[in-house]
């Protein structure tokens, strides 16, 4: 069974890849259009932030360095993906290769880490 404080850093992970997904925004916007973006930028980097934090605490806390690396892990997979739909970044091999071994290992982790 997943505990609260995984699914709590799941979420955390969503909002790093809405957050990065505000930078590129922003890079390709202009006017009070950019503001939008910047205002989603600081509401997603907050809540990000705030549940890895959470997720750390409690009565079953996740190690800092699972924490951190699942966190990032599902960030930087959900902005690569975001990449591919939104920004229509290239689609390649290697790209959904590498992507898919950080999805496994982020399991791994979740798999491995200390329940106590």
């Amino acid at each position: 069974m997943v505990s609260i404080n995984w699914i709590l850093l799941i979420i955390g992970g969503l909002f790093e890849a809405a957050f990065a997904m505000s930078l590129g925004k922003i890079q390709h916007t202009s006017g009070r259009e950019v503001w939008f973006w910047v205002l989603i930028f600081l509401v997603s980097v907050s809540l990000s932030m705030f549940l890895l934090f959470k997720s750390m605490g409690g009565s079953h806390p996740i190690p800092t360095g699972t924490a951190y690396a699942v966190w990032a892990g599902i960030g930087a997979a959900s902005t690569v993906l975001l990449g591919i739909l939104i920004f229509r970044e290239p689609v390649t091999f290697w790209r959904i290769f590498f992507i898919s071994t950080l999805i496994f290992s982020i399991i791994g982790l979740q798999m491995t880490s200390n329940h106590s």
